[in-house]
């Protein structure tokens, strides 16, 4: 059994718009839902915290092909493509970072994002809130491999965490063939370790 003292879980970007069906849909990126799920649960378990980074995208976002940047209009603010993949169990006392929320601001990793507290956008950052909570390991899962996953693996590192890439609870976009395998590649040249996570059957 792993041993998730001074661990912590983050969830990356596990929503609508990346998942079949929506407007930057990942392949088979709904696949990952058994093992995001089981972490989820042994976190929660093991009384360790679990982080969940979203896309919070105005209208307008710099990001978005309307606005001459390379991706369709997603994620955007409120919107059911914001919204998680709606088979999440989501545990009440789950920390939530939003990030892309200015429009002329990009950001992949969740590390640019800020904690929401009572609705509302704050300035702490992911980084500060895990040292606050003594975090010493980070646990990363869900979309996309080869840009926010990756993003958020490379500054968990920059910042001293070890960083574990669950590598069943991931998957990549692969705008170019091989990106996602590239990714990984990079995140384990950084330092990070890969495993794959045990769910069972069913």
């Amino acid at each position: 059994m792993q041993d998730l003292s001074q661990s912590a879980l983050i969830v990356v970007d596990f929503q609508n718009d990346f998942c079949p069906g929506g407007a930057l849909a990942v392949p088979e990126g709904d696949r990952i839902y058994p093992v995001v799920q089981a972490l989820i649960d042994r976190f929660q378990e093991a009384g360790r915290p679990i982080i969940f980074t979203r896309d919070f995208h105005p209208q307008n976002h710099i990001s978005f092909v309307s606005q001459g940047g390379p991706w369709p209009s997603h994620c955007v603010q409120n919107s059911p493509g914001f919204d998680f993949y709606p088979r999440l169990r989501i545990p009440q006392n789950a920390a939530h970072f939003y990030k892309g929320y200015l429009e002329n601001v990009d950001a992949y990793s969740g590390f640019e994002g800020r904690l929401v507290h009572e609705g509302r956008i704050t300035e702490t950052t992911l980084e500060s809130w895990l040292k606050a909570h003594d975090v010493k390991t980070v646990f990363i899962v869900g979309l996309a491999t080869d840009y926010c996953v990756r993003a958020t693996a490379l500054d968990a590192l920059h910042a001293q965490f070890e960083t574990i890439v669950v590598t069943n609870g991931i998957k990549g976009v692969d705008v170019n063939p091989g990106d996602s395998d590239q990714a990984i590649a990079d995140m384990q040249k950084e330092g990070a370790l890969l495993l794959e996570w045990p769910v069972k059957n069913g």
